[in-house]
């Protein structure tokens, strides 16, 4: 993800009769910890606010984002269960956190998660490997945001999403940010994804009946057109079904 978010393993350490928590990994530093929840839309901190606290995802999905200088939006990356935010080198946050869906966090202050980290020598292997991991993720995003063709980005945020998800079993894709949300992510306008999602739909590569998720239908082509095959293979038919109206929504 970006800079601040540090995806975590989800191996959880039970606390019974109220023993200590066994520090066995970042994890079981938030296990004890209350549910705190965000509705929709609300900022769980702002870039530039002092770095007091990191959380943990219990639940839901939020976005990092930068606003610059002329008012526009840059969405650097989506949070989900399992990462961790407000992780900085940095005194202040990088990046304003939003919540997308109803957001479930979990709080540690910051110094005390600096002292547990330095104390224990696996949580800082751990937390090493978090970090190299997010580097490689903010490299793959450079890239995705080099690509071609509006095909070539949003087949790859696509396949990108459904890597992300608990089993890529199935070829549902739940996508519950906006189509604005998308757009400032892959550096594209609303107007040019809502037309490329229908491109796709009417092509039969998704099927995209809701507004929140898409259905994949040809998972070959969408990874064909992820590399950038430009050949007419999924050209859309003349009749766009109906139902995938909704796409361009």
């Amino acid at each position: 993800m970006s800079v601040q978010v540090v995806a975590m393993q989800d191996h959880r350490t039970a606390a019974i009769c109220g023993l200590t928590v066994p520090v066995t990994d970042l994890s079981s530093l938030f296990h004890r910890q209350p549910i705190e929840r965000f509705e929709p839309g609300r900022a769980i901190f702002w870039e530039g606010d002092e770095a007091a606290d990191v959380f943990e995802v219990a639940d839901g999905m939020l976005r990092a984002l930068r606003l610059l200088g002329d008012g526009r939006r840059i969405i650097v990356g989506f949070l989900r269960p399992g990462d961790l935010l407000g992780v900085s080198l940095k005194e202040r946050y990088l990046y304003t956190v939003e919540a997308i869906s109803l957001v479930q966090l979990r709080r540690f202050p910051r110094r005390r998660f600096e002292d547990e980290v330095a104390r224990h020598s696996n949580l800082q292997q751990q937390l090493f490997a978090r970090l190299r991991d997010e580097m490689t993720a903010a490299q793959d995003q450079a890239v995705l945001l080099s690509r071609r063709s509006a095909e070539e980005k949003l087949a790859n945020f696509f396949l990108m999403m459904r890597r992300t998800e608990n089993s890529q079993r199935t070829s549902v894709v739940d996508l519950p940010m906006t189509r604005l949300d998308i757009a400032d992510y892959l550096g594209m306008t609303i107007e040019t994804v809502s037309r490329t999602i229908t491109k796709f739909a009417t092509s039969g590569v998704i099927a995209a009946p809701e507004r929140r998720s898409i259905t994949v239908l040809k998972m070959e082509t969408l990874r064909s057109l992820a590399d950038g095959d430009e050949s007419g293979q999924w050209v859309p038919s003349r009749i766009a079904p109906a139902r995938y109206a909704a796409a361009s929504a």
